[in-house]
C-alpha cells in the first residue's frame, strides 16, 4: 500500500504554480510560498483563488505542471465555493434529477480541518491503480497465486483477511476510500453494475449498490479510526468525520465529476473496477 500522510505536502513546483497564478505580480513569491506551507488559512485562500481554478481547468497539460494532489485540492476548493453559494445538491434517481437541500451539511464538512486535503490526496491515489499477486492456500500443501488490485473492494477484503494487525490499517483505509471514491465519482457505476463472480478460492465479486458502498465505507472508516496507526498519523478525527458524514463526503466528489471533469474521469482514473 502507498505511504500514508496526515496532510499531503505541496511540491516546490506546486507552490510556484499557485503563487504564479494567484499573485503573478508579487515582489516576493518565495515568501508567499512559505506562507502557503505554514499558514492553513493562507493555503486555503491561495489554492482557492479563482485564477488558480481557471488555469487548472483550461490547461490541457496541467498534470505536467502540478501534482495530482494539488489538482484535486484546487477542484475541491472550487466546489466548496460553488456549493456554498447554492441552495441544494442534485441526486440521480433513475433518469430523474432530484434536488436535495443539504449544501449546508456538505460545506460544513468541507470546512473541517484536514478534510479537503484528505479527499484531494485520496483522489490523487486513484490515478495510479496497483495490482498484486499473492499466494493463497487452496488446500494442504497447495497454493495458488491470485491477482488482486487496489481498486477492487473484494480484492482488498481478501488481502486484509490475510494481513497482520499492523498491515490492516492500510487496507481498512483503502477499502473505505474505494467505497467513497466509487459512490462519489462514479455513482452510475454503483447503480448499474451486475454481479460478476470471479474464480479463486473463496472470492466472489458481488454487486454493490450506493447503499452497500456507504455501509462498507462507514464500517471500514470506523476500523481505520480505531486502529492505533490512525492516531499516530493524525487521521483519527478525519476518519471519524468521514464515517459519520459519508453521504455528505460523497457530494463534492460527484460535484467535481459532473461540473469540472465530465468525460475526463475515465482518462484520469483509468478503467474503473470498484
Amino acid at each position: 500500500m502507498d505511504a500514508i500522510t496526515a496532510r499531503p505536502g505541496l511540491t516546490e513546483t506546486d507552490l510556484a504554480f499557485v503563487v504564479g497564478q494567484a499573485a503573478p505580480d508579487s515582489s516576493n513569491p518565495s515568501r508567499l510560498a512559505d506562507l502557503i506551507r505554514e499558514d492553513p488559512d493562507f493555503r486555503k485562500a491561495m489554492i482557492g483563488d479563482e485564477k488558480v481554478l481557471d488555469r487548472v481547468l483550461s490547461d490541457e497539460e496541467v498534470f505536467l505542471k502540478v501534482s495530482p494532489a494539488l489538482f484535486f485540492e484546487v477542484l475541491l476548493r472550487g466546489a466548496f465555493k460553488e456549493m456554498e453559494a447554492s441552495t441544494h445538491t442534485v441526486e440521480r434517481s433513475g433518469r430523474s434529477s432530484i434536488p436535495v437541500f443539504d449544501t449546508s451539511e456538505v460545506t460544513s464538512l468541507l470546512r473541517r480541518d484536514g478534510i479537503i486535503e484528505y479527499l484531494a490526496d485520496m483522489l490523487a491515489s486513484f490515478t495510479r491503480i496497483r495490482s498484486y499477486t499473492v499466494p493463497v492456500r487452496v488446500r494442504q500443501g497447495v497454493r495458488r497465486r491470485v491477482r488482486y488490485n487496489d481498486m477492487d473492494v473484494d480484492s482488498l477484503l481478501g488481502l486484509c483477511a490475510n494481513a497482520g494487525e499492523h498491515e490492516r490499517f492500510g487496507f481498512y483505509k483503502r477499502i473505505a476510500d474505494v467505497c467513497l471514491f466509487t459512490s462519489g465519482m462514479f455513482p452510475s457505476y454503483a447503480r448499474s453494475q451486475l454481479a460478476a463472480p470471479q474464480r479463486g478460492p473463496g472470492r466472489i465479486r458481488r454487486r454493490r449498490s450506493i447503499e452497500d458502498y456507504e455501509t462498507e465505507g462507514c464500517r471500514f472508516y470506523r476500523l481505520a479510526e480505531e486502529h492505533p496507526t490512525a492516531s499516530l498519523m493524525g487521521l483519527t478525527g478525519v476518519f471519524g468525520l468521514l464515517r459519520e458524514r459519508f453521504t455528505s463526503a460523497r457530494k463534492p466528489l460527484t460535484f467535481i465529476a459532473s461540473r469540472y471533469l465530465h468525460s475526463k474521469r475515465r482518462h484520469l482514473f483509468g478503467a474503473h473496477g470498484g
